[in-house]
Formats: C-alpha cells, structure tokens, sequence
C-alpha cells in the first residue's frame, strides 16, 4: 500500500514503459485523492502535430490507499479519472 506520492509513483511505473523509451511516456506524474493516488503519463510531442496518433491512447493507474489494488482507468484528465474511480472502484475487483 502506497503511503505518500512517492511510493505511488513506484507502484505506477510497473504498469507503463520505461521513461524514455521507443513508444514510452516523457514522464509520469502523480494526484493524489481521497481514496488513492493517480498515476498519469505525459507523452512527446509528435513529429508531425497534424498527423493521426500513433496509438490508441493510454491509460491512468490508480493505486488504493486502503489496500494497495490498482486500477486502469482511461486516460482522462484526473478529475473524470478520479470521479470515473469512484464510480467503477470496488474493493478486491480491479
């Protein structure tokens, strides 16, 4: 169980490429919440701004503070992902 934005952020690279690679995030970022923490990735710039994305999208993890479950969530902005937990979230499914 993640008990600070450090720890969540560990927990969350797992589930996404490393940092850096061919096709990986330029970063991952962490929001806290009520219930958890949201681990998010930022992505390059593409080459060509017009062109279609290279991929379907991603997604957001979030991490439970009660009992450490993570959770993918789609990958909106954190305040519909967090609202989206809340919604979909039950304990010992994810």
């Amino acid at each position: 169980m993640p008990t600070s934005p450090e720890e969540a952020l560990d927990i969350g690279r797992r589930y996404f490429r490393e940092i850096g690679s061919p096709g990986g995030p330029s970063g991952l970022f962490v929001h806290e919440f009520d219930a958890g923490y949201l681990v998010r990735a930022s992505w390059p710039a593409p080459a060509d701004p017009q062109a279609p994305p290279a991929g379907p999208g991603g997604s957001n993890v979030a991490i439970s503070k009660v009992n450490g479950d993570v959770t993918h969530l789609p990958n909106h902005p954190p305040k519909e992902a967090v609202e989206m937990y809340h919604r979909w979230y039950r304990p010992g499914t994810s």
